[in-house]
């Protein structure tokens, strides 16, 4: 392959890279892989392949256990098709690496994928009863085109039957998002006029200039559609109202460590009970209010909380329940992230620490650059306008994926990013658009100009 791709590199595992599951020309029997260590290093090296009838165990030049080079050296994997069958296989190469403690192992899976392809070998006729023939008929000269037609006819027909399963399964995920567009298009016109409206100023009450920046609320949900123009606000019951359909019994939730605080809001690690199935559980986000949060800051955590509500991407998070039983603060859940809130997790990522697990690379960055873009660009399909992009209200997992959330609790827990500028309403003037300062506006074009 002439590519080269690095997997660990100053103690660092590139998970990104390992996730390939690259795919190796069929006429390509070796792969090369370059090593060293600093200190010392054990490994143990060990394959897999899922059809051993198309291809041999793969063998390197190596043994399978041993201790990794101090020195630059590089060795060689033989992946060798049988040649019985036409196959596509799947490789798993398994490297453990393990340093100074047998509990310290670092396990690398290399990901391949090679077309075997059965060996055709020109027929001999066999010798004839014939009276008049005593000899084997055996004609090299016609044997030889008939083998490479076969090929061929087998290559054109391979390819016809993947151009064919291709468009099948494209034009199917094609049905499918249109439908799904066009009842989101419903649910989001009909919710439009009696939807939760998203007030548009801010009671001195949010003002929060002393309050430390500790973190942001890690979610995202799905929402009504936004209008340009600004939204009245509503009272707490008509708040509740709007939720009561995804709301639950405060009995299935379990509040553990508290992630995020602010002067009323909070962040909290929690556990989900499954209703048909008590005995499982899922990881979630809850977010809530301190008791002297005033009745106007507990209807804006859960208005704000809907802005996203009843749209479906990858990079959006959506709102999965709420819980507004009387004489209980409102609580809304979202799907837990590992890595929480994007701002604070880069900010840790500056921190020069020998050895640091969650160090990322320039490529890794342009990454969540485009998952960003991704989440924005549905958005602006969709015609939500998001008014707050920033990376205090995003959040991320291991795997370095990347989901928009709202911006509820946002000026709470981030009070240092907004300011007023004298009409008691806090707004993030920093990387806000000129025609959001001076006219209130907001729109798809404000949303690019923030990211």
């Amino acid at each position: 392959l002439d590519a080269e791709l690095s997997y660990v590199r100053n103690d660092v595992v590139n998970h990104y890279a390992l996730s390939f599951n690259l795919l190796i020309p069929s006429e390509t029997n070796n792969l090369h892989f370059t090593w060293h260590a600093k200190s010392k290093v054990e490994y143990k090296l060990g394959f897999q392949v899922h059809d051993p009838m198309a291809m041999a165990l793969p063998q390197a030049n190596i043994s399978l256990q041993g201790e990794v080079p101090r020195t630059l050296s590089v060795f060689r994997v033989e992946l060798s098709c049988t040649g019985r069958l036409d196959s596509d296989v799947t490789i798993l190469m398994q490297l453990n690496l393990t340093i100074n403690s047998s509990k310290n192992i670092t396990v690398l899976n290399f990901k391949r994928r090679k077309m075997c392809y059965k060996k055709l070998e020109p027929e001999v006729k066999s010798p004839t009863a014939d009276k008049n023939s005593s000899k084997a008929i055996f004609d090299p000269v016609n044997a030889a085109p008939t083998t490479s037609t076969r090929v061929f006819y087998i290559s054109v027909g391979v390819c016809c039957a993947v151009i064919f399963l291709v468009a099948i399964i494209l034009a199917v995920l094609h049905l499918h998002s249109m439908k799904r567009i066009e009842l989101d298009d419903s649910i989001s016109d009909s919710s439009s006029s009696q939807g939760l409206s998203q007030p548009s100023t801010q009671t001195t009450q949010y003002l929060r200039a002393d309050t430390p920046n500790n973190a942001t609320p890690v979610t995202s949900y799905p929402t009504l559609r936004i209008e340009k123009n600004d939204l009245k606000s509503v009272t707490l019951m008509e708040a509740k109202a709007k939720v009561k359909d995804i709301a639950i019994s405060r009995e299935r939730i379990t509040l553990k460590d508290v992630l995020q605080e602010g002067t009323f809001g909070r962040i909290f690690h929690g556990i989900l009970i499954e209703e048909k199935d008590p005995s499982k559980e899922k990881q979630v986000f809850v977010k809530t209010v301190k008791d002297q949060a005033s009745e106007v800051q507990v209807t804006m955590m859960l208005t704000e909380s809907c802005k996203l509500r009843g749209l479906h991407h990858r990079n959006l998070l959506p709102i999965t329940h709420v819980c507004i039983e009387e004489g209980e603060k409102p609580m809304v859940l979202l799907p837990y992230m590992n890595w929480g809130n994007l701002k604070l997790f880069l900010r840790q990522c500056k921190l020069v620490e020998a050895n640091n697990p969650q160090a990322i690379s320039q490529q890794d960055l342009v990454h969540m650059a485009i998952q960003i873009a991704c989440g924005m660009s549905y958005l602006a399909r969709r015609e939500v306008i998001h008014k707050d992009l920033a990376a205090r209200n995003c959040v991320i997992d291991d795997g370095l994926q990347v989901k928009i959330t709202d911006n509820a609790l946002s000026r709470d827990l981030f009070p240092m990013d907004y300011h007023c500028l004298g009409d008691n309403e806090n707004r993030p003037v920093r990387w806000m658009a000129l025609e959001s300062l001076v006219n209130n506006e907001f729109s798809s074009a404000s949303d690019v100009v923030r990211f």
